[in-house]
Parts: structure tokens; sequence; C-alpha cells
């Protein structure tokens, strides 16, 4: 049975609070690039459904930037690492890896001829370095600053020169090469948090947290003069030059995105983004005609020059880790729900997306299911709240306290159940109907849809207990033994099986009504504990994913056959998976990511 990736729905970008984030554009202006945790995401800018991500950082990457050619991209981590890779194959393959600096990389800054590079941040020995890209070799020394520095750029025109900014207030200004310290500018109060040369090198451009903007002489570094005064309420993130170099875009943590002319450095328009602290803007990208922010919600926001009060789109999206994934019952639309308690909607064909609006749970949710026209979700606050799908918005009116922590829902007609840390509740309209005390921790809930048992296993006694549902009480049937905590059970879309996963890295099958094994072993290929477990539509297949990256499909009529997907979230555990179609499998993982697979049958 063969497998492919057909989409990524990416993860946003890892924004924090008052640390800019560096966006990189290709040279080409097909696509801009981002991080997020050990990810390096490349984005097509006109359709940013098509998505391509580079996961071979051994820990959270800062900063991705094209080299001029369009040939590599170069990244940097935590660690002081940069690795450069080729952007032409499928595989990036690695070009070099070179340790710079002894601690987290913030910025990188490639030669106008791609040959030489500079990166900066927090060393311990030296805040920055410039080097061959083809060797390693030194070419210089970054030096006379004495604070990590954030920003970094290289002039494109002879004679070359370096601009550094850093947390001491100052911009230093390189010459070579071999570049050596030639001044430090003092224009700033503040951290300075962005330097960019203009296309052609005449100018450049610098901002910092005092919320000023100034522009200097791009060949002698004297100031020009200052933009706006000051250009913002709020420190300035970031910069962006048009390409001509006539205008400037700044980015401020006081929600706005500001056009201004450049020679006159007087603004042009003013892009309000919002009223929250999520909408602070961390970055700004000037891509051929796209102008791009990015809200500290992590919001990527294509700006309409014509048009300052609207963005022409946002793409939105998580990026946190996604703990839980379910479809709409005509199955068109898919919802995620991640570790910071948002929920966002998916087209299943097109990857258009918006996020759920209206006061939700606000940190984990644990269980999420639709049934009709609304979305259940149960998170960590203790709460069973509903999601009105036609105005997807939270209603006011459907939130329903538990007596503990939430584990997991599923739907049975009308009524909800919820396996609570202490108990399992059964809900109608938004009221308790019942409830039956348990001595377990449960994991996860599934319910079948023939015969009205309840299956919930258990994260603290490998059990899977299996309830009758008659009427809205429950009351207990079987017990089903593992080797390992159970941590996720479901019944088959034709109620003939129930599948359970464990952490003993098993999948067992059994038949329904009777609860025996449905084979004569479980299957067992997995090298970690197993996550979750989804049916095909036909019940033919079952999909396992795995804290071992992998996912697994099996075959309902020929247990010896499965196939295996092997690094299907690279360095992420899956966390879900749901069938969209016979053909279609959807995962979701720790890296934030959602896939959609499309599976041969087997």
């Amino acid at each position: 049975m063969s497998y492919e990736n057909k989409y990524i729905f990416a993860t946003l970008p890892r924004t924090q609070r008052g640390q800019p984030l560096v966006l990189g554009g290709d040279p080409k202006g097909k696509n801009f690039l981002y991080t997020n945790g050990n990810s390096v995401i490349i984005r097509n800018i006109d359709n940013p459904a098509i998505a391509d991500i580079y996961t071979e950082h051994s820990c959270a990457v800062n900063v991705a930037k094209y080299s001029p050619s369009g040939f590599y991209i170069a990244s940097g981590d935590q660690s002081g690492k940069i690795r450069i890779w080729d952007t032409v194959n499928k595989e990036h393959i690695l070009k070099n890896e070179f340790h710079p600096i002894g601690g987290p990389i913030k910025d990188i800054a490639w030669s106008p001829d791609s040959q030489r590079m500079v990166v900066v941040g927090e060393g311990r020995e030296r805040f920055g370095h410039v080097f061959m890209a083809e060797t390693g070799t030194s070419v210089g020394e970054i030096s006379g600053q004495s604070k990590p520095i954030n920003s970094c750029d290289f002039r494109s025109a002879r004679p070359f020169r370096l601009v550094t900014g850093s947390e001491d207030n100052t911009i230093a200004v390189f010459e070579g090469p071999p570049f050596k310290f030639k001044m430090t500018k003092q224009e700033h109060t503040r951290f300075v948090q962005a330097v960019r040369y203009s296309p052609n090198g005449n100018l450049f451009a610098s901002a910092g947290f005092d919320g000023k903007v100034f522009i200097y002489d791009g060949a002698t570094s004297e100031l020009v003069g200052e933009v706006g005064a000051p250009a913002h309420q709020g420190g300035v993130y970031a910069v962006a030059w048009k390409p001509d170099g006539t205008q400037l875009l700044t980015a401020s943590g006081d929600k706005t995105c500001k056009l201004w002319d450049v020679e006159t450095r007087s603004i042009v328009s003013e892009f309000s983004m919002g009223s929250t602290v999520d909408d602070q803007q961390v970055s700004c990208l000037w891509q051929g005609n796209h102008l791009l922010s990015v809200s500290l919600s992590g919001f990527i926001n294509y700006l309409d020059v014509n048009n300052p009060e609207k963005p022409i789109r946002i793409i939105k999206g998580h990026n946190k880790p996604i703990t839980v994934l379910t479809l709409s019952p005509d199955r068109s639309t898919i919802y995620t729900g991640s570790h910071d308690g948002y929920i966002t909607n998916w087209n299943a064909q097109t990857g258009e997306n918006d996020r759920v609006k209206g006061q939700g749970h606000g940190n984990q949710i644990n269980g999420m299911k639709a049934s009709n026209n609304l979305l259940y979700t149960a998170g960590i606050d203790d709460t069973l709240r509903a999601v009105d799908m036609a105005t997807n918005t939270y209603t006011e009116t459907s939130n329903t306290k538990l007596d503990s922590q939430p584990r997991g829902l599923d739907i049975y007609n009308d009524l909800v159940v919820t396996a609570s840390v202490r108990q399992i509740t059964v809900t109608q309209g938004n009221k308790k109907v019942s409830s039956l005390p348990i001595d377990y921790e449960p994991s996860s809930v599934s319910i079948n849809q023939g015969n009205a048992d309840v299956a919930v296993g258990s994260a603290s006694n490998n059990k899977v207990y299996i309830y009758e549902l008659s009427g809205t009480s429950l009351t207990p049937k079987t017990e089903l033994d593992h080797l390992g905590p159970v941590t996720d059970v479901a019944y088959s879309p034709d109620n003939n099986y129930v599948v359970a996963c464990d952490a003993n890295r098993k999948v067992i099958l059994y038949a329904v009504p009777e609860y025996k094994f449905a084979h004569d072993k479980e299957w067992g290929f997995h090298n970690a504990r197993v996550n979750s477990v989804a049916w095909s539509p036909d019940s033919l297949m079952v999909a396992s994913g795995s804290l071992d990256t992998t996912i697994i499909i099996w075959s309902i009529s020929n247990p010896a056959k499965h196939t295996i997907i092997k690094n299907a979230h690279p360095q992420s555990q899956i966390t879900r998976l749901v069938w969209l179609d016979e053909e279609t499998l959807i995962s979701v993982g720790q890296d934030c990511n959602t896939k959609i697979w499309r599976i041969e049958k087997i």
C-alpha cells in the first residue's frame, strides 16, 4: 500500500512577548520563511496552503534566510548552530553546518554574492561572526558592542558594509572584507531591534524599543534623519523596505504597522491591527507586491496599501501543539484545537481557515466532537462548551461546569458523555442528566452508535471499561485488560469492532458484542506509546499514531498487512488522527502542523 503527503496546513510562527521575529523572503518573491520549534516553514506567498517544512535542527530554530542566489537557506538555532541547506531538492540536502557562536542565533544576513554570511545573537564569547558560507573561514570580527545583538544586515553594494543592532542601544558599523569595527551610532535610547539596508544599499534604517526609526547613509553611515517623531507609541520590532527603496514599512508593539515615504520621512498610511495584546506587531516583510506583518497571536496579515483598515487576508491557525481533532458531520470542515485553548476550522479541500470566536476554554482542550450544528469541546478549565458551527462562535448559554478535569468526550444522539478524572457525566441540552463516580483516571471515550455501549480507556490501571448506556444512565458491563495504560479507544463505524491502543506500544482489536480478540495477535510495530487510533469510514482500516513520530495503517481483513509512514511528523509525536474519507487521513502533532495524507487501500 502506498501513501503520499498531499497538503500541510502549516503551523504559524512561534511568537514571544517582547521578542522580535524575523521573516525571510526568497529572492524570486514566491515564498516566505519563518520558524516554530525545531521547524523552518517555507510557504507560498500567493497560496499559503502550499507549505514545505524543514525539520533537521535538533533544538529550536530562531531564524532562517534565503541566500540571494535563491539556491540555499541558512537557518540558525538556540544552540548557536547554523545549517546551510539546499532549496532545490525535496530532501533539502545539507551543504554545511557551522557553530559560529555559543548561544541563541537571532539574525542572519548573506552577502549579495551568496559567498559570505554574518550571524548575530547571544554568544558566550562573542555576539556575532562573519564567515565564508562554503568553508566557515572567518572573514572579520564582530566586536564593539557590550550586549547581545538582535539584528544584522549586509550592504548589497560596494564598498561592502555590515551593520548590527544591539541590546546596548547602539548600532555598530563594520567595513571590509575582512570586516573590522568602524564606529557605533548612539541615536537610540532603548534596545535596537532591527537594522536593514535599502535594496540598492544607499541607505539603512534602524528601529528600536524607544519607538524610534532612523535612516542613515549606506556608505558613510551618517544620520540622514528620524522617521516620524517618534515613529510609534510602542517599541518597533521590524522594518522592511519597498523593493524600489522609496518606502519603508514598520511594525510595532503599539498594534500598528506604518508605511513611510523615505525621502520626506513622513507617514503615507497607518494600519491599525486591533486592540488586544495579541494584536502587537512583531515582524514585517515586503515581498514583491505583498506586505506581510505578523501579530503576537502568530497570525500572518497581508496588508492592503489601498485599504489600511482591513488586511487583504489573514493566515490563521495554531502555533502551539494540537491536542484535539475532529470533523464536521458532513466531513467538509476539519476542526483542530490546541494546547492554548484555541480552535481553528479548516476547509478540507482548500485549507482556508478561521479561528473560532467567543469565550472559549483559555487553556488545553482534551475532547472535541461535532453533532448536528454544534461542536462540543471539553477543556481543563473543567467545563463542557459548545460552538455554533454556522456562526463559528462559542454559544454563551451552553457552558456546563464539570466536577473535575475532562479527558475525553463522545456523543450518542443528543447525549454528550464526558469522562472526567472523578466521574463520567451524561449531559443533554447542556444540563447534567446523570453521572457515575469512577476510581480510575480516564483517557478517552467512544460510543458504539449501534447498541449504545460506552468504552472508556483508563490511563491509571491498564483497562478499557465497557458501560451500557440505557436511557440516560450508565451501568458497568465488562472490562478489557491491557499491559500498559490505555491511551485511546474507538468503535468502528459499522459498530462491529472496538480498537484500543496503549502505552505498551500495542494496538488491540476486539469484536463486538462479545469483546473477544478479533485476531489471534495484537498489532505491535510502534516503538513507543501509541497516542491515537482512528477508523476509516468503511471500517476496513485502522490508523494509529504514536510518540515515535510514526503512523501505521492496519488492515482489518488482512491483519498481517500494514503500512508504516515513518517520520510522519518529524521530531514530533502524533497527537490525533481522523479519516476524511476512505483514501484520506488527517494527522496532527506536537509540531502544530496538520497533515493530509492520501492512502491507497491495502
